[in-house]
Formats: structure tokens, sequence, C-alpha cells
């Protein structure tokens, strides 16, 4: 489907996922070795071992991959784009769009450099804050060769530009992970002891891209829907609410209802998980396998608060007052067939992860453990997410050595699909192009987009 005009599409936007099939997936209690174990059993749903290959179009090895798959790379961190400007580094969380018979990439980028060291990504006076590095890049990328096309900055301005998500209507909405601004404070949870703001402007809000523009975005934070250390966002096109994860020692799960379906800027009411009968239940630790939570949700009354740049858990501490629930490092979420699901980076008796899926049923839903890792050697710091138009799960690793991006049936079964042997940087933006043929990811350092193809069929995605 090619995307036009914004209006026509969000008048549409409850067929805008598309994804089939996912169902909870089972979690299983086992010692590692017994994991280990398994995990190399199921290597067959990976099409086979992976092993060293180079990019198609450059010769330069980034990957391990199985035989019968390829990739190119392309959008590397300093490569001048089609508008003359640098290609900026950290390339993070991404979302593909099929317009006008072109795929076209929308990609985030993690910059989170000082505001004494940085500069606006894009022309200066269409900038959402001058001293602020970090923002978007569109791409095109043409769908047979999987070459780019063009590129250019999309959204300048914004900070630390972690993940994200697309809307139904087709446009990426991409988060900032900070809550640095105006004021020098020390708040950032992966710098406790850095003074991190000196910006212009007030930082750690959800802006929207378009997809199907060539211009700038309008850099106007939406502030209904919450300042906080963002990580991702998932719509249930059904419903036009939209889902969000925070990434902090201790998170919330929030859900943003808009007054007007597809109308972010609009207005609307943030709301925190809350287990029912489980006031301020810790989700970190103690989960049995697959423990399904009956979830409700809790309204939080000042999303946009004003001492949320000094003091970074403002907005969950309301939430979590009213007995939300905690959660360890959210960071992904994706949408597919009736479900949000979600990362918890850090989740789990062993620290390694966990992925969670939500099934919304009326005012609430249900909250169910598919997966927990018990040793690192078999799944660490789940991040990026999304799922394959089969209904499986591509999950990103952000953890130390080797990181691997996983393959995670729908009976709980976890395989490797790639492993970067390029270095030990993570992988992030994971997304399948419209058609299912080309899954794109990102090496975050030193920054390069990466579209891998082959006999998906032939495996468990």
């Amino acid at each position: 489907m090619s995307i036009g005009r914004r209006d026509l599409l969000r008048s549409a936007f409850a067929a805008g996922a598309g994804l089939v099939g996912a169902s909870a997936l089972a979690g299983r209690k086992e010692l590692p070795a017994e994991a280990l174990k398994r995990s190399s059993a199921n290597a067959d749903l990976g099409w086979g071992a992976v092993k060293p290959k180079a990019a198609r179009n450059t010769g330069v090895t980034w990957l391990a991959l199985p035989d019968g798959f390829e990739y190119n790379a392309f959008g590397q961190t300093g490569d001048k784009m089609a508008d003359g400007r640098a290609t900026p580094s950290a390339h993070d969380g991404m979302a593909a769009f099929m317009v006008n018979g072109k795929i076209r990439l929308v990609r985030n980028h993690e910059v989170r450099a000082a505001a004494a060291e940085n500069q606006a990504i894009g022309p200066l006076d269409k900038s959402y804050d001058r001293s602020a590095g970090g923002g978007c890049t569109t791409l095109i990328v043409n769908p047979e060769t999987r070459e780019l096309e063009r590129d250019w900055v999309s959204l300048s301005g914004t900070h630390v530009n972690c993940a994200g998500g697309p809307s139904p209507w087709g446009s990426w909405l991409t988060c900032e992970e900070t809550v640095a601004g105006n004021i020098l404070a020390k708040v950032h949870h992966k710098e406790p002891d850095a003074w991190v703001g000196g910006y212009e402007r007030e930082h750690g809000y959800v802006f929207e891209v378009p997809a199907y523009t060539d211009e700038l975005a309008d850099p106007e934070p939406i502030r209904g829907m919450g300042r906080f250390v963002h990580e991702a966002i998932a719509f249930d096109p059904s419903t036009g609410i939209c889902y969000l994860t925070e990434d902090a020692g201790q998170s919330g799960f929030f859900r943003y209802i808009p007054n007007v379906p597809g109308r972010m800027l609009e207005g609307g009411v943030l709301q925190m998980a809350r287990i029912v009968g489980k006031p301020q239940h810790d989700t970190r630790k103690g989960q049995a396998d697959s423990v399904t939570h009956l979830i409700d949700w809790v309204t939080i009354e000042n999303p946009d608060p004003a001492d949320a740049g000094t003091s970074s858990q403002v907005v969950f501490n309301e939430g979590f007052d009213k007995g939300g629930a905690i959660f360890g490092r959210l960071e992904g979420a994706w949408y597919g067939a009736g479900c949000i699901y979600i990362n918890s980076t850090s989740g789990g008796d062993a620290r390694q992860g966990q992925v969670w899926q939500y099934r919304p049923t009326g005012e609430g839903g249900e909250l169910t453990l598919i997966f927990e890792s018990k040793a690192a050697e078999v799944l660490k710091a789940p991040d990026n997410i999304c799922v394959s138009p089969r209904g499986a799960l591509v999950v990103c690793e952000d953890g130390s050595g080797v990181n691997r991006i996983h393959g995670l049936t729908i009976d709980g079964r976890l395989f490797d699909i790639a492993h970067n042997v390029f270095n030990g940087s993570e992988f992030a933006g994971s997304c399948f192009s419209t058609d299912g043929r080309t899954l794109f990811v990102n090496i975050q350092t030193p920054g390069v987009t990466l579209a891998i193809w082959g006999p998906w069929e032939k495996g468990g995605l």
C-alpha cells in the first residue's frame, strides 16, 4: 500500500498493522546448561549455523548469517546525504513504510553529546533545539536492489532519540530517552554521576515524523504523551491507543488515549499499568513461567511536570503511588495480532531480560510473561523488537560481547538470525519491509543500516 495524504490514512488506520499469527509464547524454567542445550537444538529454525559474510554491495563483513542469506550496508555515519549533510551517528529505532513504490525508512539517531558539544543535524531555523544533536533521517531504498537511493534529515534538534514506533497512518513517532533540559542536573539513569542539561529547550518528549513527505517534520513535542525517559511506542490500530515504554531501572508501562484518534497533538489521557490486586507489583523478579496478570490503568494527572528536568521519574512516581507496576528497563515495543509485545532489558531473576505480551481486553487487559532468559548465553539484554509478517518476534540484543538478532517462535523457541561480527555494538531498529521480504536493522556504532534478505519462509520467522 502506498501512503498518500495523512488525513486519508488516518480515516482508515484500523487496518494499518496487517500482522498475523502471534499468540502467547511459552516460557520454561530450566538451568542455564539446559537452556543452552535447548537453544542449540533450535538452530534448525534459524536455517542452520550462522557464518561471517560480507555485504554484497560493499564487501565489508558486518554480519554472520545462515547460508542462503545476503545483505547490503548503507547509510553509515559520516556518509554525505542527498541534502548535503553528513549522516549523523548512533543509529537506533526505525520503521519501514512503502511510499510510491519505494521503501522509506525513518531512522532515529541517539546522539547524547553535551549541549556545548552539540549542534542540530538540520537547518537551525527548523530545529526544535539548536543545541541538541539527535533527530531522525529518512532513507529511500529500492525494494528490488535493496540499495539506498536518497536520504535526508527529517527531524532536527531533538535529543537522545532512542526508539519509537510506526503509526497506522504512515508516520514515525520518535522518543527522547532523556529528560535533560535547560537546568543542569544529575538525572540520566545510564550516567548517574554525570551532569546533564544546559540545552536551549526542554527534552523528554515524543515527536511525529511523517514518512510520506520529503520535508522536515514540524518539531512540536506531544506533551500529553508525557515527559520521562521514553523508549518505544506501539499502536493498537483497532482503538488508536498508543502504548509507551520507559527505559529506567524501575520503569512504567504506559498508554496514551488520544482525544481524537490519529491526532496526537490534540491532547489525550496518559495512564500507567497496574496489576489488579497487586498494587506496586515488581515484575522484575519472581515471575512464574507463563504467568498472566490482569491489568488496569491509573491516570497520570500531570504528564508534563515542571520538575521533570531535575527528577527523571516524576511521572513514574505518580503512577507508582497509585499502585502502578514496576518493570526493569522497558525498551522495545511492537504491535502484532491484537497484542503489544515489550522487552524488559534487565528483567528476570538472572537480570538477562524478559519478553512480555499485553493483550487489551475492554478497559483493561492481560499481561503474560512469554519468555525469561535464564542465561546470557541464551539471550542477553533484549532491546528493540519487531513482529515478523508471520507473527514471530525479532529480538535485538544490547549486551556485552557478541550481540545477536534472535527469532522467537510462537511456541517459545529461540534461535539465531544474525551475529554482529564487526564489533561489540548493539543491534537496533529491526523492522520488515511491508512485503516481508527484507529485514532492516542498524548497528548503532559506528552507525550503519543493513538490509537482510533470504529464504525467510523456510525458518522460524
